[in-house]
């Protein structure tokens, strides 16, 4: 198992968002997320990735609990998100976007520029625009961008915040075939979506929320 919640419970202020859930994620799976707004799903990816703080339960990855681990630590541990609302650095170019993404690695130019070329592999409209600025992309290309800059941490686990929302149905087609590609290269995805159709389509597992509660869970199909 690579990633596990057990008794998970996150608050703002008096407000429960998170209680009490608990999921797994094994290697290698896309698991998936679905529910309404505001039923927990971005508050649970945050609280993952460390951005949120729980009130209590545990949350283990790789056998290592993660409490002690700073977000940046927990990047270098392997666990990247692309953010809700993309995050894109939008001051900044495609190709210095791209590369944020692999700051905390260090890599050399060598593995900088085999890893790019990956990249400019999965969506080829992001070579084309490499010195284009972000804030200038569509919706579309936006989305790619923050998914390949999480790419380049080189994660094991992806985690994944409504890479739909707000797109047109040619690039939401796009972008979930690449989760599947991605999913061929090792890399396991925690997917959060409200793409419910698209989402269960690629699953291995899923996981409904509402109101901070898991309701049901099951296989994708």
């Amino acid at each position: 198992m690579l990633l596990e919640v057990k008794d998970l419970n996150v608050s703002y202020g008096k407000i429960r968002a998170i209680k009490g859930i608990s999921l797994e994620v094994n290697a290698g799976e896309v698991v998936t997320l679905i529910g309404a707004n505001g039923a927990g799903k971005t508050t649970l990816l945050k609280t993952i990735s460390g951005i949120l703080s729980p009130s209590s339960g545990e949350i283990t990855y790789d056998g290592k609990p993660l409490e002690s681990i700073k977000p940046f630590e927990r990047v270098n541990e392997g666990i990247c998100q692309a953010p809700e609302g993309r995050g894109i650095f939008p001051g900044m170019t495609v190709l210095e976007n791209l590369e944020m993404g692999k700051f905390g690695r260090k890599p050399s130019k060598e593995e900088t520029e085999q890893d790019l070329e990956k990249m400019f592999g999965l969506f080829p409209r992001l070579r084309e625009r490499s010195s284009q600025m972000g804030g200038t992309l569509s919706g579309g290309v936006q989305q790619m961008l923050a998914i390949c800059r999480a790419l380049m941490s080189r994660p094991r686990l992806l985690l994944l915040d409504e890479p739909s929302m707000g797109l047109a149905p040619k690039f939401i087609a796009q972008i979930f075939e690449i989760i599947g590609e991605i999913k061929k290269q090792g890399v396991t995805i925690l997917l959060v979506e409200q793409n419910a159709a698209k989402a269960l389509a690629i699953a291995d597992r899923a996981y409904v929320l509402a109101t901070g509660n898991i309701t049901t869970q099951g296989t994708g199909k």
